[in-house]
């Protein structure tokens, strides 16, 4: 039984080099299932989880690492010796190079979502200053379609990544951060190993890079956030430390991680977030934006004045800018021929059940009396 006590002079020394050495070698095959499968035979280890805990879920605890270099007398250079053995590591994984993101300026990502250079750079500051950030409005607004540009602008001209993961009610805690999953090994017995969520996978591949990393978390507020985030309600306000997981090992966030939430109001007012949430983000309002409308339906040589008129007569009735119809569902080429669909299949079925129990309010916004209103 190793006691779990403070490392001394030998153990911290060999603690320092196994990471320094970790780092440069291990890069495109600390994901080879191959390769942590000879680590476990090396040590003697049964179970695989055991290696994957100290390869992907973040840096070991001083317990792990005393185990390794007294209990089994493995060397740095020998454990990371075992990667050379494996030929085949680097070449079967390829798509694990890390490789520069095309560059994509601030000037061409405000063009492309139709807000003034000004207002996005402020975006950006608030994104980078607090590293997490959530965009939140009405449906229709823009939100998923921001937050994807200003995080392809972010990781423009670095080695960073970005990705995207849906919320939903039945989310967990289990896939967001870690839990037991069960696996069967080689001869079909059943066997529950400790596995890394995506925000962990994610924050794995950050750490190889240098550049910012950008995590995007569609509706946000559609998970019980408070029990998905777990311990990253604490390591979200304070990135320099790290605490245990409750699979044992420690983590931390990287630096270079950012979040960015998208937060539908209409499922749930930013006034029933939780505010110890609401402290550690960045909220950036968005609402129907006009003149965007008008501008790209111009192009396309359609007059959106009459639409524009619709859509704020429609507002003005729900009161309520949580609930607000945005301008997403009329962003699209031939908007003359396809007006009549998206207003009866989209528009009408939303307000049905803003109005449900008025409906002599919804009857005045039905396709045949709003028509002759928004077509030229």
């Amino acid at each position: 039984m190793v006691e779990k006590s403070k490392p001394n002079a030998t153990q911290q020394i060999f603690q320092e080099n196994f990471f320094a050495e970790a780092e440069k070698r291990l890069e495109m095959s600390r994901h080879t299932r191959g390769f942590m499968t000879e680590v476990a035979k090396k040590l003697k280890l049964k179970q695989i989880s055991v290696v994957q805990r100290w390869f992907e879920g973040g840096m070991p605890d001083i317990p792990h690492l005393v185990q390794i270099y007294d209990a089994w007398g493995v060397t740095p250079n020998e454990l990371l010796g075992i990667k050379d053995g494996i030929e085949d590591a680097d070449a079967s994984n390829e798509n694990l190079a890390i490789q520069t993101i095309p560059e994509y300026s601030i000037e061409d990502c405000a063009k492309i979502i139709g807000f003034p250079t000004d207002k996005v750079a402020s975006w950006i500051s608030a994104i980078e200053r607090k590293k997490q950030a959530i965009f939140y409005g009405p449906p229709g607004t823009g939100k998923t379609f921001i937050s994807s540009h200003l995080a392809r602008h972010i990781v423009g001209g670095t080695d960073g990544i970005m990705d995207c993961i849906q919320f939903h009610p039945a989310y967990t805690y289990e896939e967001f951060i870690q839990g037991i999953c069960p696996n069967a090994d080689e001869k079909g017995n059943l066997q529950f190993d400790l596995k890394s969520g995506r925000f962990l996978e994610f924050c794995a591949k950050a750490r190889h890079r240098t550049g910012p990393c950008v995590l995007i978390i569609h509706e946000i507020n559609r998970a019980n956030i408070a029990r998905v985030f777990g311990e990253l309600m604490y390591l979200l306000e304070y990135r320099e430390k790290d605490m245990p997981l409750a699979g044992g090992i420690r983590f931390s966030i990287p630096n270079n991680v950012l979040i960015i939430g998208t937060m539908n109001t209409a499922d749930r007012s930013i006034a029933l977030v939780d505010l110890a949430l609401r402290r550690r983000f960045a909220f950036l309002d968005l609402s129907p934006e006009y003149d965007i409308l008008k501008a790209f339906q111009q192009m396309r040589g359609f007059d959106a004045g009459g639409l524009v008129r619709a859509l704020l007569e429609v507002n003005t009735k729900i009161n309520d800018k949580n609930y607000y119809l945005g301008i997403s569902f009329f962003m699209v080429d031939d908007l003359a021929k396809k007006l009549e669909e998206i207003w009866k299949m989209e528009i009408e079925t939303y307000l049905e059940e803003y109005f449900f129990s008025q409906p002599e309010v919804m009857n005045n916004f039905r396709w045949d009396r709003m028509r002759g209103k928004m077509l030229p």
